[in-house]
Parts: C-alpha cells; sequence; structure tokens
C-alpha cells in the first residue's frame, strides 16, 4: 500500500519502522518490550507511520457482538450479518471529512469464506427467499469488496463473517479482524488503513437447557416445546425441509421483520419465556465463553449488563417496548456534552468535527479501552494509547489552542 511522505527523512524513517517490524515478527524481545503488552501479539502499523500520511480512516462495528445461528437446517434465530463502517478524515487545521474521489475498501485477511464453516447457505433461499452466491450474504456483500459511500461514511451491510478464521477454522474467535483501506481513484495510491473488530458469535447457549431428548439437537427442543405450549405445528414444518425462522411470527426490527400482529416481538417473548428460567444474561447473550460485555464502564467501573438495561429481563420482555430502538442511552448516566443526538441512537449520533460517536469510541459493549487488545488496535495505531481518539494531532496538524471534542 503506498502512503504518501514529503521527503527523504521520511523515507528513511519507515525503512526503520519495516526493520523493526520484522524483528518483531521474528519474536525480538527488545522490540516487542517496546509494544505494549496487550497487543503485543497484534500485527499493526506503528504509530511513527501516522505522523507523516495525509489521511485517517476510523472504521467502527455497530454493536459490541453480532450473533448467528451456526446450524440452519432446524430453526433459525439470525443470519451471520455484520455490520462495518468508516469516515476518512484529510489532516489539516481544520481537518475535513473526505468522500469525494476515494474509494474504502474492507477485507478479512484470514477469514475469507464463510461456507463450510456454517450451513447457512444450504437453507437460505427456504427461510430467507431468493438464492445466494457461496459466501454472500442477504445484503449483497461478501467478506472482501468496495464499502458503500452514505452521505458523510462508507459502510458495508450485512458482511456473513463467522468467528473461525481460515488458520483455525475449528477454534472460534469472537473478535475477528477486518482491514479497511483507503484507495485514490485517481492515482491508486493507498491513502490511509485501519484494522477494527468484527465481532460475531454462534455460541447462544440454548443446549443448557433444551438438551432433551438429543442434546445434539437443541434446536428441534425448542420446537417441541413450543408446540406444546403454544399448539403450533413447528415441528412438523422442520422435518418437512422448511425450517422454522422465529421473526416470521414474532417481530424483530433487527431483520425488518414485522411478525403476526397481536403475537410479542421476538425480544418480549424470549426476555418472556426465559425470565422464569434465568437472570444470567451470559446464558444466552451469546454465552459464557465469548463474553461480549468487555467495555472500560464493566472493566474498570464495575457496570453489569442490568447497570444500563434497568429493570433486566422483566423489562425486556414488555410488549409495548421496541427492540432495537427502545435501549439504554448515555445521556441517562452523562452530562449533555456526552449524550446521543436528539431522537438518536449512541450508534446513530455523530459529535466532534461530523465524526460518529463510535468512530472514536468503539461500539456498545465494546467502548475503548476494552478487555479484548484487537478493540484497541485503532487508537493504538493512530495515538500510541488506547482508549477514545483523544489526541488532537491524529485529525489536526497542530494541537489547538481551545476546544475539545465535548466542549
Amino acid at each position: 500500500m503506498a502512503f504518501k511522505v514529503k521527503n527523504i527523512f521520511q523515507w528513511s524513517i519507515i525503512g526503520l519502522v519495516i526493520v523493526l517490524m520484522l524483528l518483531s515478527l521474528l519474536g525480538s524481545v527488545a522490540v516487542r518490550a517496546a509494544i505494549p503488552a496487550k497487543i503485543a501479539n497484534e500485527l499493526y502499523l506503528p504509530v511513527i507511520l501516522e505522523r507523516m500520511i495525509d489521511y485517517i480512516v476510523l472504521g467502527w462495528n455497530d454493536l459490541g457482538m453480532h450473533c448467528y445461528d451456526r446450524d440452519y437446517s432446524t430453526l433459525t434465530v439470525l443470519p451471520p450479518y455484520n455490520n462495518l463502517y468508516a469516515q476518512v478524515i484529510k489532516r489539516g487545521d481544520p481537518p475535513q471529512l473526505i468522500t469525494a474521489g476515494i474509494k474504502v475498501t474492507y477485507s478479512f485477511p484470514d477469514n475469507t469464506y464463510s461456507v463450510g464453516k456454517t450451513n447457512f447457505w444450504d437453507y437460505a433461499a427456504k427461510i430467507f427467499g431468493g438464492s445466494l452466491s457461496p459466501n454472500i450474504g442477504l445484503a449483497g456483500k461478501g467478506l472482501a469488496g468496495e464499502m458503500d459511500l452514505v452521505a458523510d461514511h462508507f459502510v458495508a451491510q450485512g458482511v456473513p463473517v463467522t468467528e473461525f478464521s481460515d488458520s483455525s477454522p475449528t477454534t472460534p474467535q469472537y473478535f475477528q479482524l477486518a482491514q479497511m483501506i483507503v484507495t485514490d481513484l485517481a492515482t491508486e495510491n493507498g491513502l490511509s488503513q485501519t484494522n477494527i473488530v468484527a465481532p460475531i458469535s454462534s455460541e447462544m447457549r440454548c443446549d443448557v437447557c433444551h438438551n432433551s431428548p438429543s442434546p445434539t439437537n437443541f434446536r428441534m427442543n425448542i420446537l417441541q416445546k413450543h408446540d406444546e405450549e403454544e399448539g403450533t405445528p413447528l415441528v412438523n414444518q422442520a422435518l418437512s425441509g422448511n425450517p422454522v425462522l422465529c421473526a416470521n411470527c414474532h417481530a424483530d426490527p433487527a431483520l425488518g421483520m414485522a411478525g403476526t400482529p397481536g403475537l410479542p416481538s421476538l425480544s418480549a417473548a424470549m426476555h418472556g419465556k426465559h425470565a422464569e428460567e434465568t437472570s444470567n444474561c451470559y446464558a444466552c447473550h451469546p454465552g459464557p465463553l465469548t463474553k461480549c460485555l468487555r467495555d472500560v464502564m464493566s472493566t474498570q467501573f464495575g457496570l453489569t449488563c442490568v447497570s444500563c438495561h434497568l429493570g433486566g429481563m422483566v423489562m425486556l420482555s414488555s410488549r409495548t417496548r421496541t427492540p432495537w430502538v427502545d435501549l439504554p442511552r448515555c445521556g441517562n448516566c452523562h452530562d449533555t456534552a456526552h449524550e446521543e443526538n436528539a431522537g438518536k441512537l449512541y450508534k446513530q449520533s455523530t459529535g466532534h468535527g461530523g465524526l460518529y460517536c463510535e468512530a472514536c469510541h468503539n461500539s456498545t459493549h465494546a467502548i475503548t479501552p476494552s478487555r479484548e487488545a484487537r478493540d484497541n488496535i485503532q487508537a493504538m495505531v493512530f495515538q500510541g494509547s488506547a482508549g477514545p481518539i483523544g489526541n488532537c494531532t491524529v485529525c489536526h496538524l497542530t494541537t489547538p489552542a481551545t476546544g475539545g471534542p465535548h466542549q
């Protein structure tokens, strides 16, 4: 990738950096000691390069965890569907958001295929209609490609990534790394790049309770229980070769499905039913191995799920609540300088210089500094420390005399 450099001195520095990177990969103790322990095993561009480039790309994933079903033969809650976002900044005084004359591409260098890691494509047509090419998601995106320009940002919607890397296809890695590259359309030169986490898990441990008559097919057990209690014919539907999609009956805004009038939403139905069984969020979301709540508020301040989701299972089972819309708000605890835009969720809100809040702070449940080293890579590269992007000269050429992101 070709970064723009301004003089021979900078080229010499880049050469030195490349040598240091190679030494790091070879296991040099001295070099690795200079890298913070939490990311010592991650490959990333050294901070020194940040001062030599004219453009910065900040990427993020919209949620702290995306869940999906690994097996679609019987019952389906969610498809593999991950959303990637990016904004490109031209460094300056002042910096500018850039959308024209560039393209942003994404890829998963160690996760280039999903077919075989899940059987989604074997059943996608029956469940969601239409036909999908292998490794292409419901929104038409694959595991690599060009992001779409939407107003002031770029997005890749519905990327069908799984938690199984190519190099270790049977061992889950819930925090997959996506690479984003900005390219000048006129010159084909690379302008900037970043690496972000695309969190994904199929753990959803329904089998802990739904383990009879067969612990290997807990989905059929769920359908059996549903038929017994609601008088539905779901077992016969599944056995006839037509997998059950929960959202066909129970509304799920995450899938844009309205469900059947008069029935509770999928969220209300599931939380209402399971409130009788457990108050452990990790029993389902998505499981005790994934542990998706990993942000600074949990690791440093001791917040738990119900610290924000007040009322827990009872509140979430309310039929008057709209899932994915009626959500906790930063402004419930923080001051007005740190709250969401009026009428918008955290993931939809923008602030300093038109940047999305998630561009600097990362996504819900993964707000940096995160427990997971991979969540912190972008900040480490651009400012040399984990945590929100707060070093002014990441985007500004010089530090402004006054003001700040939340002033």
